[in-house]
């Protein structure tokens, strides 16, 4: 699959190893030991983040204008990047704020060319502004990237900052479902612009489910390709009151009556987190526990009446 890329001491008690991933469609990914996940599809990197974060954004709205982004599990940089160099295309003006935990994927990814060849110069002058310095800041963009525990670390982004795109991009819900849980979610959308669009790669029912209590309107990002290996390419959610303005955006779809059922499954039962402090597995046992006394119709049956395998869903 890969070479071994090495941490420091420090990163491995935290993230253990990350393994090079070379994808489908040539770009490089990385391999988390510790998540046990790569963090992008082995189908390509590069593709993952257009079709599934860059194309839903709907960029062109902003030709010429000014938007706020959070990209929230920055990683190797690839959201932001994509976005960067599309902005850098329309003359936009950008407030970045990202979230991350670990600076080696962002050292990574300035150490490889072939990453770097995908995006404009002026991108890996940004990068590198970004993890010597944390932040950049010129004529058109002003980046700032903070670097813990994303949970606290949305607390530091001043309160009158709300952001027409939020990325969600952390490790899967059952890999990392701090980054998932109604708790955490709930201040995420406190940050959405009543206009703004929060984006995942994530199709999953707990997810869709929290979003949509939250207060949001929920779309799928459509397969491509006419592959349909995979139902959704992700979700897009925005405030209800703003739903109309979504008809120009053909990358999105309402729910298929397959995806709301759903989320009348085990499947739908959210993630919680009460104090934004808890570990992985209490949060994962507290869900198990809550699913294991629930009368709702449970995942396998839905799979089974949709003719799904399980390489076809997230629950």
């Amino acid at each position: 699959m890969g070479r071994p890329y090495n941490t420091n001491k420090l990163t491995q008690k935290f993230l253990s190893e990350l393994i090079e991933v070379l994808t489908k469609d040539g770009s490089y990914s990385l391999r988390s030991v510790f998540f046990q996940e790569n963090f992008h599809s082995l189908l390509g990197a590069l593709e993952e983040t257009k079709i599934k974060f860059t194309a839903p954004s709907d960029l062109q709205r902003f030709q010429e204008k000014s938007l706020n982004v959070l990209d929230i599990c920055f990683g190797l940089g690839y959201n932001s990047a994509s976005l960067l160099n599309q902005l850098i295309k329309q003359k936009s003006y950008l407030n970045l704020y990202a979230l991350e935990i670990d600076k080696k994927p962002l050292e990574y990814s300035l150490s490889n060319q072939s990453f770097l060849k995908l995006w404009a110069p002026k991108i890996k002058r940004i990068f590198e502004s970004l993890y010597r310095n944390d932040y950049f800041e010129d004529h058109f963009f002003k980046c700032e990237i903070l670097w813990g525990d994303a949970r606290e670390k949305i607390n530091t982004i001043p309160s009158d900052d709300k952001f027409d795109l939020i990325y969600l991009d952390g490790f899967s819900p059952q890999k990392c479902p701090q980054v998932w849980t109604i708790e955490f979610l709930s201040k995420v959308v406190e940050k959405l612009n009543p206009q703004g669009y929060l984006i995942t790669y994530s199709s999953s029912a707990a997810v869709r489910k929290t979003l949509r209590n939250l207060g949001l309107e929920i779309f799928t990002i459509k397969p491509c390709f006419n592959e349909r290996t995979f139902w959704s390419q992700g979700t897009v959610a925005i405030a209800k009151l703003y739903k109309n303005k979504l008809k120009a955006n053909f990358n999105l779809e309402k729910l298929s009556v397959m995806e709301e059922e759903h989320l009348l499954t085990k499947a739908s039962i959210p993630y919680r987190d009460q104090d934004l402090k808890s570990s992985k597995d209490d949060i994962i046992k507290e869900r198990l526990n809550e699913q294991l006394s629930s009368n709702l119709l449970s995942t396998k049956k839905w799979r089974k009446k949709w003719g799904m395998t399980k390489s076809s869903f997230k629950s």
